[in-house]
């Protein structure tokens, strides 16, 4: 049960689960898909064609680029608000502010859907319409492979010259070393390695210090006698 007060409005918007956040971005249709679908709205997904029917971008018809469930948003193809550093970002747009022209069929679940009470002959024109979308969805995959492919082929080529731009620059850098004569080798060999003659000089004879002289030997003192020695 919804209430009136504006401030449990407001919680239940950002508060709200994921599913259904997803069905609250929708769209109105066209006159012509509004009378043969019989629908007012319809969620919005990816591949949808819309027009900006509000703001600045008024009047600008192109495809969903993306879906953001979170912020309740729209980026469309071509859209797009500069940052203050200069780079350019996609710019959201509220689904509110756009009218869908062309559907995306490509989804089955999304067919069932718009299926339901609806007579055999639309059903028919359904399908057609959603073979035709799928083969055009296919030959855009193959195209964006291809140019893809192309790009990195360019990018290998351009980095193969670089190398070799480079690989001449340091043979042009490096100083050719030019071969010795052959003739300085022979006679190298024919030359007879040449013996060390030169003898080490004599080492010369070191003055011997003269000896020192001996002290001359003192006399013994004559030994003492005894009395008794005296007297015999």
């Amino acid at each position: 049960m919804k209430s009136i007060k504006p401030n449990k409005q407001r919680k239940e918007l950002y508060n709200a689960p994921q599913h259904a956040k997803r069905k609250e971005i929708a769209s109105h249709l066209e006159e012509n898909l509004l009378l043969k679908y019989d629908k007012r709205a319809v969620s919005v997904i990816k591949g949808d064609t819309v027009i900006v029917m509000r703001g600045s971008f008024k009047g600008h018809e192109d495809k969903v680029a993306k879906v953001n469930v979170k912020k309740r948003s729209l980026e469309i193809e071509g859209i797009t608000m500069s940052k203050a550093d200069g780079n350019k970002i996609a710019k959201p747009i509220h689904p509110s502010n756009v009218m869908i022209t062309k559907l995306n069929l490509t989804d089955k679940w999304r067919r069932k859907k718009l299926e339901r009470g609806l007579s055999e002959e639309t059903k028919k024109e359904i399908e057609k319409e959603a073979e035709k979308q799928i083969i055009e969805a296919e030959e855009e995959k193959k195209k964006a492979e291809a140019e893809a492919k192309a790009l990195e082929e360019a990018e290998e080529q351009a980095e193969m010259e670089e190398d070799k731009e480079t690989k001449e620059e340091i043979k042009e850098e490096k100083p050719v070393e030019k071969p010795k004569p052959k003739t300085e080798k022979k006679e190298e060999t024919e030359k007879p390695k040449e013996k060390d003659t030169k003898k080490a000089p004599a080492k010369k004879p070191s003055a011997k210090k003269p000896a020192a002289k001996k002290a001359p030997a003192k006399k013994k003192a004559p030994a003492k006698t005894t009395k008794k020695e005296e007297e015999k």
